[in-house]
Formats: structure tokens, C-alpha cells, sequence
């Protein structure tokens, strides 16, 4: 019996910990954030990279750094490549980071890891796309007033 309470003891006071930690988080635009994007797919070896950019007014998530939108970010070189380039289902991922020189260099590390290679062979077709042809945009995500108002109105 003893063995028991002290396990739930310890549970709630794990998901105390959780529910205390979920809302302390809170998610601020910041004024500069760098990223580039990747795009890749199974089906060719045609590899995509944007330049290093600088977008502005990107929301980070305070408690653990995350880029809040990611996904939509994503979605908007997918887009792109969909459609100014006839190049559909491609893979796109984004990297971020507030630090421009620390962005460069993980662009350099996945640069280096499609274009140079133990065997000496070109095994992916890179491809750059500069600034002037494609260009994130910011993605919106501040908390709107309805959503404030119905989580005013819980409480």
C-alpha cells in the first residue's frame, strides 16, 4: 500500500509539473529571425535550397524556442515549387535560429551533405533558389481577440 501512494504522489505531482509548464509558455514576435529551406523528394534526386533570409516579425515560442508556423512555412516553398517550378510533392523543411552566422553554418553542414559525398560521386542535382526568386513571409501568428475573449470567459 505504501509502494502505491508513493507512485500516486508521484504522478500528480508530474502532471502538476506539466500543467504548470504549459502555461507559463508564452509565444512573442520576434523583430529578426534567419531562416532557408530544403526541399527534397524520394522520387528524383532534384534537391532545393533557398538562401539564408531574414524574415521579420516570426513568433517564438519563450519556454523552448520553437518556431510557432513552422508547418505553414513549409507549406510556402512546397507552394512555390508547385507551382512556379512544376516540381509537386517535394519535401520541405525549414531551419531557423536568431543567430545569423549559427544559421550559416548548419546551411553549410546540409550543403555539404548533398554535394560532397565519400565516394567523390554527385549523387543529388542541387539547386539554389536566391532571394529575388523566392522570399518567406511572415506568417501571422498572434493570438487573436476571440480566442482571448473565450479563454477569459473559462476562467
Amino acid at each position: 500500500m505504501k509502494h502505491f501512494t508513493y507512485k500516486l504522489m508521484l504522478a500528480v505531482l508530474f502532471f502538476t509539473a506539466m500543467t504548470f509548464q504549459t502555461t507559463t509558455a508564452k509565444q512573442v514576435a520576434k523583430p529578426h529571425i534567419y531562416m532557408f529551406g530544403l526541399a527534397a523528394s524520394f522520387n528524383d534526386t532534384i534537391v532545393y535550397f533557398t538562401d539564408v533570409q531574414d524574415v521579420e516579425n516570426a513568433w517564438i515560442e519563450t519556454r523552448n524556442g520553437f518556431l510557432l508556423g513552422r508547418d505553414m512555412y513549409s507549406f510556402q516553398l512546397r507552394d512555390y515549387l508547385k507551382t512556379q517550378k512544376q516540381m509537386p510533392q517535394r519535401t520541405c523543411i525549414v531551419f531557423y535560429h536568431k543567430n545569423r552566422s549559427k544559421l550559416e553554418k548548419k546551411f553549410l553542414k546540409m550543403k555539404r551533405l548533398y554535394t560532397q559525398s565519400r565516394d567523390k560521386q554527385q549523387h543529388f542535382d542541387v539547386r539554389f533558389l536566391e532571394t529575388g526568386e523566392f522570399r518567406f513571409t511572415p506568417v501571422d501568428m498572434s493570438p487573436n481577440e476571440e480566442s482571448a475573449q473565450s479563454s477569459s470567459t473559462k476562467e
